[in-house]
C-alpha cells in the first residue's frame, strides 16, 4: 500500500503560504463609533490582561455562548489575541497528527506544521465546505494509522470561511459520529456562525452540541463583532465530565509561554462586543445583509462567465471554480491556481487567492474572492453601503463589479496570440 503523505503547501517562490497568505476576509466597513469610544476610554489602562483573559472578558464570553445554547462558565473559556494563537496552543496541547477539510481556512494548517505535526486534508461534500465527508474521514484516519501515524485532532467549521458553506445537520452528525468512534478531538472554528446570510432559513449546529466532551470551540471576534485589525478571540473548552479543565490549563501554559495576551484596552472592547448591545448587533445584521447581497452578485458574475460556484450561505467570500474555462485560460498562460491568482490580482486588478492556499489542488483552477474588496473610498462612502437601498448601485461597488466582470470575460476569451502559440503558429 502506498504511504499516505501529509499535505504540504506548494512552493511558490516569493509567494509562500504564511507571510504572503490570504488575510482574514474584511468587512470593508469603518469602525463602529460606539466600539471606538469604548476602546478610547480604556486606552489609559496600562495594566496587563492575564493570560487567557481577565474575569470581565471571560464572563462576557460565557454569556455569548450561553445565548447560543452552549453553556459554559469562565473556568472553561480562554481568550487570546486572535484565533491563530488559540489554534496553535490547542494543537500543541493535544498532540498527534491533524486532519482538516479540503479546502479550509488558509491559517489552519501552518500552525500544525510550525509544531512539526503532519496535516492531512480530507475532501468535503459539495455545499458542506468546512466539514469533511464522513466516509473519507474514516478512510483517512484508518489509512494514516495503518502507516504508523497518530491522528488525534480534527479541525472543522460548520460555517466555513473559504467557500461560505454551512454544513447540513446530517453531514455534521455523520462526521461527528466518525470522530467519536475514532477517538478524535474536534476543534470547531465558529468564527463565521453569526454571518449566516439567511438566519431564519438556515439551521446551523455546533459540534459541541453533539459531542460536548470532545469539542473545543474557537471564535475569532473579527468575524462578526470586531474590526479586522483588532485581534481578539475566545475558546470554549469541553464541559461536564472529562478533561476540559485540564486542557484549558495546558492551553493557558502555551499562551503564557508565547506571551499571547490581549491588550487591556482591546480586552475591554472585546468584552463590550461580546455582551452584544443593540448597536453591535444592529451593525452586524446590517453588515451580513450587505455582504450577502455582494456575495450573490459575485456568484452570479462567476456563473455568467461559465465558472462554477455554489451560492455562499455565510461569510464574505465566494469560491470560484474556473475549470470550465481551462482552454481559454491556457491561452493566457494560466494553467494552475497560482497563475490564476497572479493573473487576476496583478494583471487585472481583481484581488483573488488561489485555491492552493486553502489546501486545494494546485492544478485546480479555483480562487477565493472576498466581497469586502468591492467596497472602497473613505469611511463615509463605505458606511453608505450599509444603508443604501441597493448597494450594487453605489458608484464604487458598481465600478468594482464592472472591473471584475471585464477581467473574467477577458480570461474566458481565448487570446489570439496564446491560441496561435499553442498551435505552433506565429502570432503574426
Amino acid at each position: 500500500m502506498a504511504r499516505t503523505e501529509p499535505e504540504r503547501a506548494p512552493g511558490t517562490g516569493g509567494h509562500g503560504p504564511v507571510r504572503y497568505g490570504p488575510r482574514m476576509p474584511d468587512d470593508g466597513l469603518p469602525v463602529l463609533p460606539e466600539l471606538a469610544a469604548v476602546l478610547t476610554a480604556a486606552a489609559p489602562r496600562a495594566e496587563d490582561e492575564p493570560p487567557g483573559g481577565g474575569p470581565t472578558l471571560l464572563e462576557a464570553a460565557a454569556g455569548y455562548w450561553n445565548r447560543r445554547g452552549l453553556t459554559a462558565g469562565p473556568d472553561r473559556i480562554a481568550a487570546a489575541p486572535g484565533a491563530p494563537a488559540l489554534l496553535l496552543a490547542l494543537t500543541a496541547a493535544l498532540g498527534g497528527d491533524v486532519l482538516v477539510p479540503r479546502p479550509c481556512a488558509a491559517w489552519w494548517a501552518p500552525y500544525a506544521r510550525l509544531l512539526g505535526r503532519p496535516v492531512f486534508h480530507v475532501p468535503t461534500p459539495p455545499g458542506s465546505g468546512g466539514v469533511p465527508d464522513a466516509y473519507a474521514l474514516l478512510e483517512t484516519v484508518r489509512r494514516v494509522r495503518e502507516e504508523g501515524g497518530d491522528p488525534r485532532q480534527l479541525v472543522l467549521s460548520p460555517a466555513e470561511e473559504t467557500t461560505g458553506a454551512v454544513a447540513t445537520p446530517d453531514d455534521l452528525h455523520e462526521t461527528m459520529e466518525v470522530a467519536e468512534a475514532e477517538g478524535l478531538f474536534v476543534i470547531s472554528d465558529e468564527t463565521w456562525r453569526d454571518t449566516v446570510h439567511d438566519p431564519h432559513g438556515t439551521v446551523l449546529l455546533s459540534p459541541a452540541e453533539m459531542l460536548p466532551g470532545r469539542v473545543a470551540v474557537v471564535t475569532d471576534l473579527r468575524g462578526g463583532l470586531l474590526p479586522a485589525g483588532w485581534p481578539a478571540a475566545v475558546a470554549r473548552f469541553p464541559t461536564g465530565p472529562g478533561d476540559g479543565g485540564a486542557l484549558r490549563a495546558r492551553v493557558l501554559d502555551v499562551l503564557t509561554a508565547l506571551g499571547a495576551q490581549i491588550a487591556r484596552p482591546l480586552a475591554v472592547a472585546a468584552a463590550y462586543a461580546l455582551s452584544e448591545p443593540e448597536e453591535v448587533t444592529a451593525r452586524r445584521a446590517a453588515s451580513v445583509r450587505l455582504h450577502a447581497r455582494l456575495a450573490a452578485a459575485v456568484h452570479e458574475l462567476v456563473v455568467s462567465v461559465g465558472g462554477l460556484t455554489l451560492p455562499p450561505r455565510a461569510g464574505r467570500c465566494v469560491y470560484a471554480d474556473l475549470s470550465p474555462l481551462a482552454d481559454a485560460l491556457a491561452t493566457h498562460g494560466v494553467g494552475d491556481a497560482q497563475e490564476l491568482e497572479e493573473s487576476l490580482d496583478t494583471l487585472h486588478g481583481v484581488p483573488a487567492s488561489g485555491g492552493h492556499r486553502f489546501g486545494d489542488d494546485l492544478d485546480a483552477l479555483r480562487v477565493r474572492l472576498s466581497t469586502g474588496d468591492l467596497l472602497g473610498g473613505d469611511a463615509g462612502e463605505r458606511a453608505d453601503a450599509l444603508t443604501a437601498p441597493d448597494p450594487l448601485e453605489l458608484h464604487r461597488v458598481r465600478g468594482a463589479l464592472t472591473r471584475w466582470r471585464t477581467a473574467f470575460d477577458r480570461l474566458g476569451t481565448p487570446s489570439d496570440a496564446g491560441a496561435a502559440a499553442e498551435r505552433g503558429e506565429s502570432p503574426r
